[in-house]
């Protein structure tokens, strides 16, 4: 199991190794992660389109994701909650943002389109098994990890070349607190939730490891578990993201800490806007060093819980 940790971390390590600093290069790095993140979960709809009583696997995939997103989000907002009470950190109203860069409700459109590619994916295998009389599902399997080795390899050169100092990453105690409350948060709620989902402890962990990061953690769980546990890990992260868009408008002046906490991975791209808007620029490099600490941490966690 180490060995296949070591070949899937590889690309990971590889891609963070290499520095990038012609600006046309990287925006044609970020355009790859975009595109192998859409193909690897249309494969992963196919994927699910070739399990044995579908609409059956399709209702356990929604309880499942259901329980897990409740427990892991009561861990969250009740560890988020007492560190805001305790770190000090407040929004600054006089600083607010009027407009900013991306509305939420644009971003949650995004957020809803990679749903839809995965549902594209579930019709598309159930019309070639229709066509054929044989789905392309073993193919898909296999074509979805030469993808995801090479979405590895460009996620660790965006994390290398993404413009954080390490210096800038320690020195922020605001973010590395909250980074660190809401990882350790939700790994117990992974811990507690993993006999509900009748999963072994170290699966609850690896699916509670994504920390927002719905693209990826889904991506690296169906690789590993199947498409079934893929498209929990997915759907859990998604509705995480889809809920810090309508609380973070609602507590982030009384209780900042929370607020950029619980958007998790996201805080540092997709919910950002929305921090930044409702409070103001101050809570801006908490919530990129927050969300850079866990996108930093999520890959290499996942994938070393589910070598377990």
């Amino acid at each position: 199991m180490l060995s296949g940790l070591v070949i899937v971390l590889l690309p990971l390590v590889l891609g963070y190794l290499v520095p990038v600093r012609d600006a046309r290069l990287m925006a044609l790095i970020n355009r790859g992660v975009n595109a192998s993140i859409y193909v690897i979960l249309l494969l992963m709809g196919v994927s699910l389109a070739g399990l044995d009583d579908l609409a059956g696997q399709l209702s356990r995939l929604g309880s499942q994701a259901l329980v897990l997103f409740a427990v892991i989000s009561s861990c969250n907002l009740a560890a988020l909650w007492w560190l805001s009470r305790r770190l000090g950190l407040t929004a600054d109203p006089s600083t607010v943002v009027a407009g900013a860069p991306t509305s939420k409700w644009a971003a949650m459109a995004g957020s809803l389109a990679l749903v839809a590619v995965v549902v594209a994916g579930v019709v598309s295998g159930l019309l070639l098994e229709w066509l054929t009389g044989s789905g392309l599902f073993a193919t898909a399997e296999t074509v979805a990890e030469g993808v995801l080795y090479a979405l590895l390899a460009l996620i660790g050169c965006q994390l290398r070349n993404s413009g954080m100092p390490l210096r800038q990453i320690v020195l922020n105690r605001f973010g590395l607190a909250i980074a660190l409350t809401l990882a350790a948060s939700s790994l117990v709620g992974g811990l507690l939730a993993a006999p509900l989902l009748e999963l072994r402890w170290n699966e609850g962990l690896a699916l509670a490891a994504g920390f927002g990061w719905y693209s990826l953690s889904g991506i690296l769980v169906g690789d590993q578990l199947g498409p079934l546990m893929g498209g929990v890990a997915f759907f859990n992260d998604l509705a995480r993201e889809l809920l810090a868009f309508v609380l973070i408008p609602l507590v982030i002046r009384r209780h900042a800490a929370l607020a950029i906490g619980y958007g998790g991975a996201t805080s540092m791209d997709f919910t950002l806007p929305v921090i930044q808007q409702h409070g103001g620029v101050a809570c801006v490099p908490v919530a990129v060093v927050s969300g850079f600490l866990l996108s930093l941490l999520s890959p290499p966690l996942i994938l070393f819980l589910l070598s377990l």
